[in-house]
C-alpha cells in the first residue's frame, strides 16, 4: 500500500472525528473524568504532603545539631547540657523531655508533659495567655488541656509522678499553672503541660534528657559546631550521637508521611484503578457505538480496497487522539483545582493548607495513561468494526449494533467465570468463623471472598446481554402500562441488549461498590453497638475498688441533673472449672436491661429476658470452660474471701444455677456471669455496690465534661476514700471506634461514588450517541404524530431504563458479597440490611439516570421530521 493511501484512510477517519466534534467530547467524556480524579488525587497527595511536613515538624529550623542517646544509653545528662552550653560555639541549647503523668483523683486523666525554653528560636511553644513557668513548682498547658481539665492560669492540679527508686510507688506533685500555650511543631492531639529542662527534672520518670537541641551562633561553621560538641559528647559518662539539624528535620518529614497517610492514599489508589476501569468500559460502549454509526462508510472503504488492519490502526489513532485531548483537559481542570484549593480552605474553612507543587512527569503519565486507556477502549470496537463486509454498506447502519445475542467463546468464558465465582463463594460459606474462633485467617478469606466478586462481575460483563433482557421484562413491565411512551422506551433499550449491557454494567459496578459499602457499614456498625453494649455498657463507671459504695452515694449519683441511667452492680471472685484448668472468673448481678444499651447484646443460646433468680447469663469463655448452654445446670463455688471483704462470711456458699442465656463474649461490664440480686445475696456478697454505670444527661462532649465533673465532685464530698475511688470515661473508646467507621465509611462511599459519576456519564454519552444514530428513526415518528414532548420523555425514560437494569444487578451482586465479607470479619453479623439507604440509592441512580437524558433528549427533539427523515445517519 502506497503511502498516500495509508493516509486517505487515516485522514478520512480524522476528518471524520473533526468533522463533529460533538462525538470527540461525548466519546471522551468519561476519559476526562477519571484523568480528572487520578490527577486531583495527585495535587491532593501533594497538598498533604506540603501541609503534613510544613505543619507537623518537631525539631525547630533553628537548631544546627541534635545530640541523642545511642546503644543502651537512657539519657543526656544535664552535667553534659551544661558543658554543650558553655561551648564557644554554641547559643544556645535545649534538652528535650516527652513523658506523661496522672493526675491525682478519680478519673483517669494524663496529662503529657514536655520540656521547652518557652521563648527563643528553639522554642516549639508559643504564649497564648498568663506567663511561661520560671520556677519550681509551675507549669503551662496546651489549649486542650486548659479546656478539658479546666486549668487556667491560677489554678493547682496535682500530678501521680513514677519513684524512680520503686517503680510500684507514686509521688504526689502539686503544680500551679501559670498559662496557656500552643504548639508551633505538632498538632495538639493531647492535654500537654510545658516547663523549663531546668526544671522539668521533678517531673519525668527518668533523669536526664531524650534529646538535646543545639544552635550555633551567627558565622560559626557547622563542622566547627559539630566537632565542638562531639569533644564533649566523647568524654560524656553515656554515648550519644550526633546528627545535623536537615538530617533529623527530613528524617521526621519522612516518618509524618508514613503510616496513615500513605495508606490513606494506597487505599485511594484502589478505587481510582476501580474508576479508571469503569471509564475505559465506558469509552467501549461510546466507540462502539460511533463506529456502528459509520459501518457504511467503512464498509465503502473496504470495498475500494482497505485493509482491515489498516482500518483498525486509523480507529486506533482516533481513540489515541480522544485519549489524548480528554486526558489534557482534565489534568489542566485538576490543576487548576489543586492551586485553588489552599485559598478555597482558607476562606470557607479557615484551614492553612500549604501549596501544590507542579507535578510535570505525573502530569504526562496521567495524559500518557489516558491515551492508554482509551487505545485499550477502542480495540475491541476497531476490530469489530474493521471487519465488516463490503456488502454492509448496502445495509442500515445499525444492523450490527442490534444484535442480540453473544458469541460461543463469549458464552462459555461467562459461564466459567460464573462457575469459578460461585465455587469460590460456596467454599467461604463452608468455612465460616464459629464464636470464639481464634485460629481463622479472615485476611486468605477475604481475599479468596473478593477474588470471587470479581469474577461474578467478569461474568456479569460477558453474559450481560443475555441478562438484560429477563430483567428488562421485569422492571420494564410498569412502565408498560404506561402506554405508548413506556412500550417504546422499553423496545428502545431492549433492542439492542450488547449495547444496553454494556452501559448498565457500569452502573451495575458503582451500585454493587456502593451499595455493599453501605451493607458493610451498617453491618460493623450494628456490631460495634453490640462490642460497646458490652465492653462500654455506658458513659462513666465508677469503681469503688475494694470498699465499694454506700447506697447514700448511689443515690446522690442518681440524683445529680447531670447524669441518666446510674445503674449500680455489685461483684464477687469465683474460681470455677475442672481441675488443671480452672480460673477467676467475675460473678455480677448488673441487669443488663437497666441500661439503653442492653437491647443490643445478643445472645448465642437462650434470651436475656430469662434471667432471674436461679438462673444465670454466662459468657462465651465460661460457657466453653464448662461445656453448658441455655437450659443446663452449673454451680457457683463460694466466691473467694478478698471479694468478701465486707460480706456476711457466714452466708458464703455455693449456689446452683440454671442458664439462662449464653453469650457470644463477655458479658456487659466484662462480667463473666450475670446472675440475680438475690443469688448474689445468697452467696455472701457485701449491700454496697461494687460501683455504678451511668450515662451523661446531655449528649456531646460538653454534657460529658459536665457530667463527669459532677461525678468528680460528687466524689470528693461524698467518699472519705476518694482516692480509692476511679471514674473510666467508657464512651472515648465507644466514640473512637464509631467515628473510625464512619469516617472511613464517609471516605470509601465518597471515592465509589466516583464510579457512580462515571457511570453516570457513560449513560449520558450512549444516550447522546444513541440519539444520533436513530436520527431517522425519530424523525419518522415525529412523522407519524410523536409529539417533541413525548420523545424528550422517551429519551428520558430509556436513560433511566438504564440506571434500573444495573442498579437490580448491582444490589444482586453487592449485598451478598458484603454480607458474606461482614460474616467473615464478625461471627455475629445482623440480621436486617438497611433497606431504607439501599432504596434511597437505587432511586438516586435511577433519578441521575433519567437525568442523564434530558440533554440528549431536547437536542433530539430539536431535529424537524424532514431533516431527519433526509439524513444519512
Amino acid at each position: 500500500m502506497n503511502p498516500s493511501w495509508r493516509a486517505s484512510v487515516l485522514g478520512s477517519q480524522l476528518a471524520e472525528l473533526l468533522r463533529r466534534p460533538g462525538r470527540l467530547v461525548t466519546t471522551g467524556m468519561s476519559v476526562l473524568v477519571a484523568a480528572f480524579v487520578v490527577f486531583a488525587t495527585v495535587m491532593a497527595q501533594q497538598i498533604t504532603t506540603n501541609t503534613t511536613v510544613d505543619h507537623f515538624r518537631g525539631t525547630p529550623e533553628a537548631a544546627s545539631l541534635v545530640a541523642t542517646p545511642s546503644g543502651d544509653s537512657a539519657a543526656i545528662s544535664g552535667t553534659t547540657l551544661k558543658k554543650i552550653r558553655a561551648l564557644p560555639g554554641v547559643a544556645e541549647a535545649v534538652g528535650r523531655v516527652q513523658t506523661g503523668a496522672p493526675l491525682a483523683g478519680p478519673s483517669e486523666h494524663w496529662l503529657e508533659l514536655h520540656s521547652d525554653p518557652g521563648t527563643g528560636p528553639l522554642s516549639e511553644v508559643r504564649l497564648v495567655k498568663g506567663t511561661y513557668p520560671d520556677r519550681a513548682g509551675e507549669i503551662a498547658v496546651n489549649n486542650r488541656a486548659a479546656e478539658e481539665l479546666e486549668l487556667a492560669p491560677g489554678t493547682r492540679t496535682t500530678l501521680k509522678i513514677a519513684d524512680r527508686k520503686d517503680g510500684d510507688k507514686t509521688i504526689k506533685v502539686t503544680l500551679t499553672v501559670t498559662g496557656v500555650v500552643k504548639s508551633t511543631a505538632t498538632a495538639e492531639q493531647k492535654a500537654g503541660g510545658y516547663t523549663t529542662d531546668a526544671l522539668v527534672a521533678p517531673l519525668a520518670d527518668q533523669p536526664g534528657f531524650q534529646h538535646v537541641d543545639i544552635r550555633a551562633k551567627d558565622g560559626v561553621p557547622a563542622s566547627e559546631l559539630s566537632e565542638q560538641v562531639r569533644g564533649v559528647l566523647d568524654k560524656a559518662p553515656s554515648a550519644a550521637s550526633l546528627k545535623s539539624g536537615s538530617t533529623v528535620r527530613a528524617q521526621e518529614a519522612r516518618e509524618a508521611l508514613n503510616g496513615n497517610v500513605r495508606e490513606f492514599f494506597q487505599v485511594i489508589s484502589v478505587f481510582l484503578t476501580v474508576a479508571v476501569a469503569a471509564a475505559a468500559m465506558v469509552a467501549t460502549s461510546a466507540f462502539r457505538i460511533v463506529f456502528a454509526q459509520r459501518l457504511r462508510q467503512l464498509a465503502l472503504l473496504r470495498a475500494i480496497g482497505a485493509p482491515q488492519g489498516r482500518l483498525v490502526t486509523a480507529l486506533a489513532v482516533e481513540g489515541a487522539l480522544v485519549g489524548a485531548v480528554s486526558g489534557s483537559l482534565g489534568v489542566l481542570m485538576a490543576l487548576a483545582a489543586g492551586y485553588l484549593a489552599p485559598s478555597a480552605s482558607r476562606i470557607l474553612a479557615g484551614e492553612e493548607l500549604s501549596a501544590p507543587g507542579f507535578p510535570v512527569l505525573r502530569a504526562v503519565l496521567v495524559v500518557v495513561g489516558a491515551v492508554l486507556v482509551t487505545v485499550c477502549a477502542v480495540l475491541a470496537p476497531a476490530l469489530s468494526a474493521a471487519g465488516v463486509s463490503p456488502l454492509q454498506a448496502l445495509r442500515a447502519a445499525g444492523t450490527v449494533t442490534g444484535e442480540r445475542g453473544i458469541n460461543h467463546t463469549r458464552l462459555a468464558a461467562g459461564i466459567l467465570l460464573a462457575i469459578a465465582a460461585t465455587g469460590l463463594a460456596v467454599l467461604q460459606l463452608r468455612d465460616l468463623p464459629q464464636p470464639g474462633q481464634m485460629d481463622y485467617d479472615r485476611e486468605n478469606a477475604m481475599m479468596v471472598t473478593v477474588a470471587s466478586a470479581g469474577f461474578a462481575f467478569l461474568a456479569l460483563i460477558a453474559l450481560g446481554p443475555l441478562l438484560v433482557r429477563p430483567v428488562l421484562a421485569v422492571a420494564g413491565w410498569p412502565l408498560r402500562r404506561l402506554g405508548s411512551t413506556g412500550r417504546l422506551a422499553v423496545s428502545g433499550v431492549g433492542g439492542t441488549p450488547r449495547r444496553a449491557a454494556s452501559v448498565s454494567v457500569v452502573v451495575a459496578l458503582g451500585v454493587a461498590l456502593v451499595s455493599g459499602a453501605l451493607v458493610s457499614i451498617d453491618g460493623l456498625n450494628r456490631h460495634l453497638e453490640r462490642t460497646a453494649a458490652v465492653d462500654s455498657p455506658a458513659d462513666f463507671r465508677v469503681a469503688g475498688d475494694g470498699k465499694g459504695l454506700d447506697a447514700g452515694v448511689v443515690r446522690q449519683f442518681a440524683t445529680s441533673p447531670q447524669l441518666i441511667h446510674v445503674t449500680r452492680y455489685r461483684s464477687v471472685q469465683v474460681t470455677i472449672g475442672p481441675k488443671g484448668a480452672a480460673k477467676e472468673i467475675e460473678v455480677s448481678d448488673l441487669d443488663p436491661y437497666a441500661l439503653p444499651t442492653g437491647k443490643s447484646i445478643g445472645t448465642v443460646t437462650g434470651s436475656l429476658g430469662d434471667l432471674g433468680p436461679g438462673s444465670a447469663v454466662v459468657a462465651s469463655g465460661v460457657a466453653d470452660l464448662l461445656g453448658v448452654k441455655a437450659g443446663d445446670t452449673l454451680t457457683l463455688p463460694p466466691p473467694l474471701p478478698a471479694s468478701l471483704e465486707r460480706g456476711d462470711p457466714h452466708r458464703r456458699g455455693s449456689i446452683k444455677l440454671t442458664v439462662a442465656a449464653t453469650l457470644p463474649g463477655d458479658g456487659p461490664g466484662m462480667a463473666d456471669i450475670l446472675v440475680a440480686p438475690a443469688d448474689l445475696d445468697r452467696m455472701g456478697a457485701s449491700k454496697r455496690a461494687t460501683g455504678i454505670f451511668a450515662d451523661a444527661a446531655t449528649e456531646g462532649l460538653a454534657g460529658r465534661g459536665k457530667a463527669q465533673r459532677a461525678l468528680e465532685a460528687l466524689i470528693r464530698e461524698h467518699l472519705s476514700h476518694r482516692d480509692d475511688v476511679t471514674i473510666s470515661v467508657l464512651a472515648e473508646a465507644r466514640d473512637h471506634d464509631r467515628n473510625t467507621i464512619q469516617m472511613t465509611g464517609t471516605i470509601a462511599l465518597g471515592l465509589l461514588a466516583l464510579t457512580v459519576l462515571i457511570a453516570v456519564v457513560g449513560v449520558t454519552a450512549t444516550t447522546s450517541l444513541t440519539a444520533i444514530e436513530r436520527t431517522r428513526e425519530f424523525g419518522l415518528l415525529r412523522a407519524l404524530g410523536l409529539g417533541g414532548s413525548a420523545l424528550r420523555r422517551i429519551i428520558t425514560v430509556e436513560a433511566g431504563l438504564y440506571g434500573v437494569l444495573g442498579g437490580v444487578l448491582g444490589l444482586a451482586l453487592g449485598i451478598p458479597y458484603a454480607w458474606l465479607l461482614i460474616r467473615i470479619i464478625v461471627t455475629d453479623p445482623p440480621s436486617r440490611l438497611p433497606g431504607g439507604q439501599l432504596l434511597a440509592v437505587f432511586t438516586a441512580l435511577t433519578i441521575l439516570t433519567a437525568l442523564a437524558g434530558l440533554l440528549p433528549a431536547r437536542r433530539a427533539t430539536r431535529i424537524t421530521p424532514m431533516t431527519a427523515l433526509s439524513s444519512t445517519e
